[in-house]
């Protein structure tokens, strides 16, 4: 068998022969179509018929080829190709392209280019590159189809107004003046008509808009349209469908050589792209779909290459369009229940029914009406959620050139143009170095901002010349990436620094460097910034011992300057440290152990169990002259407040202020709305690599997502659920257990009846949780590749699972899944052992799958 031609399920059967006496074996099995299916491609039909007829009608092509394309679509890609759910046919993203080859080569030529664009698509497909579509740039695929929609808009206004849309944009918006200065008012009125349906239709209110959603707008509106132009009589263009004895066939390609391998590669680059840009989203749709998970495999992407190659193959041999595979029909498909592919084949074959028998009510459709659906789609192209995505990632110029390329200029130029933009960008910001020195109480800083290649090495050398000899410096390099001549720049200009007697200290994760990190006014070690580390920080080390002083005299320390040391009950302490702190040697009392360091000029005092430190449990450090009381703000917790504050605008402020302006000036405009427990040991920003503005958190005991309405609701967590999904528009929603959770323990252990704490009443939420539970193990939500430590562990899984479907109860979460515009997402992070888990969307409900490093650069 050939290695392109997808292997059917029931090739790896083996043959079982029965015995000579046995009965015989049961008839071939027959072909089930489950009801979702045929309810789902009954939706699909609605929409496609009407589409398929106006993207025909928009790219000059004969209306039958729209037909024919939706019918070979939904067949042969629906049959042959990866992704089970998606729906494929004309796409409106191709109409630019094939209304430009039509008007260049003719219609006959065009569908052997077509021919010709599924051949290469079944070369890719077999050389398995199909995941290589998906390394182009967002903002070129967005610009891309940006562009598209507004080319087919401002053609598609020409016939709204009852005239006649001119071959390339420029021509279009020069004869626009004139076409709105006399438009046609039956055209016009049909067109107005349309467009107010399809608008109005999704959002009428009460029971009654929830039975009449069921019915696409497109369908409605294109109807209406048609019933009130034939009621009131209305004379203009309507739909031809000539005999399908004279419908024209693909023939050999007429033209210049170049000129066809360019319409070739333009063909399959559009339809392959949007196709597996599709497939992917198909994906995720499937994914945020309650009881679709296991039932429906990812996508193949290399399968869904060749599959659309065959459609293409097929549909140009027969007079159709190029066929991709379509979003709106697609998420409609998911919308609708669809379970498998036989829901795409079923909207194939009605399609091809509707081509056969419904010749004469498809000939009493008003072209205007189609032009306006049509219009629809393409201003719908140019996404405002796309526009503010590539704003945030600073690809709007890629976006911006990419859109005006296509417009002006065609597709493959546009295309091509948005790549030489992207490229440029990104050597920009490879070569994009800034270095700045300043001195700050006596020490140099030197800050490197970006990435540090051997172009940026004659201003670091620069800069590092203007360092005096002797003094102490600290580079701080902010980037990801130092090649092999800026270090070896950097590495001998710190030697022979260190040679005139100065001291170099590199902060930075660069591979090869010395990171050394001074310790600060109380002795920490830790640097913002960096890789966290547990803030039980190693004290510096101590000095030699000596006979320890009575209780209360001073002794001089190693810099000469007076300290106090005192003895609480149970221990005593070792020798002082520098500037007056306490040492770290000193015998502790039984559950104490070596305190941290305090800040210059004060002493520290043992508790009573003898444990030192700025904030411990059983001991606490204190100021001799003046006891502190619990909410005093100099008592150790102010203290302690004060010292991380302090910190924070010493370290961390000055690397986040330009970070933290950009935020306030522009809003937040969060990834994620991050659902998680109130433990002090989940550190969110620090378990998912965040930063400012990244994640809208919720925190609560137990991560609980009460169910919305009545008693059982929570107004807290449903109006940070309301606000992240409707007015932040988070892409994603992430629900994270833990281990050793208390609330968890508190529902295990929790006993009926007793006073109704407030605690007891909000732990109330997870009693589902705990009916998740069954006895049969198997059951269970588990953690992949081991058993679950205990029942604690256990309901922790299942909690995350349940508080799942509770979140699809909210009203903004399930309208944000339907639209396809949100994700769901399970997470378990093992505090002991400082793994993540993710619920897998592929071995079944309640599976949580280990995160490796590996996963990260995948």
């Amino acid at each position: 068998m050939s290695a392109c031609v997808p292997a059917r399920a029931d090739s790896a059967r083996t043959e079982h022969v029965h015995p000579p006496h046995s009965p015989p074996p049961g008839g071939p099995r027959r072909f089930r179509v489950a009801g979702a299916d045929l309810s789902a491609s009954i939706a699909v039909f609605l929409i496609a018929l009407p589409l398929s007829l106006g993207i025909a009608l928009a790219t000059g092509a004969p209306l039958q080829a729209g037909l024919v394309a939706a019918a070979v679509g939904g067949i042969v890609a629906g049959w042959l190709g990866g992704c089970p759910l998606q729906v494929s046919g004309p796409a409106a993203g191709l109409t630019v392209v094939t209304a430009d080859l039509i008007v260049r080569y003719g219609w006959r030529t065009t569908c052997a280019i077509t021919v010709l664009a599924g051949l290469a698509q079944l070369g890719l497909g077999c050389l398995r590159v199909a995941r290589s579509a998906l390394a182009v740039s967002p903002a070129i695929v967005h610009g891309m189809l940006a562009g598209i929609g507004v080319t087919i808009a401002v053609a598609q206004l020409h016939i709204v107004l009852g005239g006649t849309p001119q071959s390339s944009v420029p021509d279009n918006l020069r004869a626009l003046p004139a076409q709105l200065a006399s438009p046609r008012p039956a055209d016009l009125a049909v067109s107005v008509l349309t467009l107010t349906l399809l608008l109005l239709w999704p959002r009428v209110p009460g029971r009654a808009g929830r039975l009449l959603g069921k019915l696409p707008a497109a369908l409605i509106a294109v109807a209406g349209a048609t019933v009130v132009a034939a009621l009131a009589g209305l004379r203009l263009p309507k739909v031809d469908l000539p005999s399908w004895s004279s419908h024209a066939l693909a023939t050999l390609p007429e033209g210049p050589v170049l000129g066809l391998v360019a319409a070739v590669l333009t063909t399959t680059l559009v339809c392959s792209v949007q196709s597996l840009l599709g497939a992917v989203a198909v994906d995720k749709l499937a994914a945020a779909r309650p009881g679709l998970t296991g039932r429906v495999k990812r996508s193949d992407l290399d399968r869904e290459l060749i599959g659309q190659g065959a459609a293409n193959i097929v549909s140009g041999s027969l007079g159709g369009l190029p066929i991709a595979g379509v979003a709106v029909r697609s998420s409609a498909n998911v919308a609708a229940g669809a379970v498998s592919r036989n829901s795409t084949m079923l909207h194939g074959v009605l399609v091809v029914i509707a081509a056969l028998l419904l010749v004469p009510a498809l000939e009493l459709i008003p072209l205007a009406a189609l032009a306006s659906l049509v219009m629809a789609v393409g201003l719908k192209m140019v996404s405002l959620n796309h526009i503010r995505t590539v704003t945030r990632h600073r690809e709007v110029l890629v976006y911006a050139v990419t859109t005006c390329g296509v417009v002006f200029f065609g597709v493959l130029e546009g295309v091509a143009l948005g790549i030489a933009v992207a490229v440029g960008v990104a050597l920009h910001r490879l070569t994009r170095t800034r270095i700045t020195h300043d001195e700050t109480e006596g020490v140099h800083h030197v800050h490197v901002r970006g990435q540090l290649t051997f172009l940026a090495v004659p201003r670091l050398s620069r800069v590092l010349h203007h360092v005096p000899q002797g003094a102490d410096v600290v580079v701080e390099l902010d980037g990801s990436f130092m090649d092999h001549a800026a270090y070896e720049t950097l590495q001998d200009w710190q030697r022979t620094h260190t040679a005139q007697g100065g001291s170099v200290d590199i902060t930075g994760r660069r591979p090869g460097t010395r990171i050394s990190e001074p310790a600060d006014l109380d002795g920490c070690r830790c640097r913002p910034w960096t890789p966290w580390r547990n803030h039980q920080c190693e004290p510096p080390r101590p000095a030699p011992p000596q006979s320890a002083p009575p209780p209360g005299t001073d002794r001089q320390d190693a810099a000469g300057e007076n300290a106090d040391a005192a003895t609480g009950p149970n221990g005593t302490n070792g020798p002082n440290g520098p500037n007056g702190t306490d040492g770290a040697d000193g015998a502790d009392g039984p559950d104490g152990s070596a305190g941290r360091p305090v800040a210059p000029g004060t002493s520290g005092k043992t508790g009573r169990n003898g444990r030192n430190g700025r904030n411990g449990r059983n001991g606490t450090t204190g100021r001799l002259d003046a006891p502190s009381r619990p909410n005093s703000p100099n008592g150790p917790s102010g203290r302690e407040l004060a010292r991380g504050i302090s910190a924070f605008q010493r370290n961390t402020a000055p690397l986040v202020r330009g970070e933290l302006a950009r935020l306030a000036r522009e809003g937040q405009q969060p990834s994620q709305l991050f659902l998680t427990c109130a433990d002090s040991r989940v550190v969110t920003s620090m378990i998912t690599s965040s930063g400012p503005g990244d994640l809208f958190v919720v925190r609560n005991v137990g991560n609980l997502v009460p169910l919305p309405g009545g008693e059982s609701g929570d107004d807290s967590v449903a109006a940070a659920i309301e606000y992240a999904v409707d007015i932040l528009k988070v892409r994603s929603i992430t629900v994270c257990g833990h281990s050793g959770c208390g609330a968890m323990q508190a529902l295990l252990s929790a006993e009926p009846g007793g006073a109704q704490t407030p605690l007891k009443r909000w732990l109330r939420h997870g009693l589902p949780s705990l009916e998740r539970m069954p006895e049969d193990e198997t059951s269970r939500p588990r953690l992949a590749g081991r058993r679950s430590a205990d029942a604690a562990e256990q309901l922790c899984l299942a909690n995350v699972v349940q508080q799942l479907e509770h979140l699809r109860a909210h009203d903004a979460v399930s309208r944000a899944l339907g639209a396809g515009d949100l994700e769901l997402h399970g997470m378990y992070f093992h505090v002991g052992e400082a793994q993540a888990y993710l619920l897998s969307e592929d071995a079944g409900d309640g599976v949580f799958e280990l995160v490796l490093e590996t996963d990260l650069t995948a």
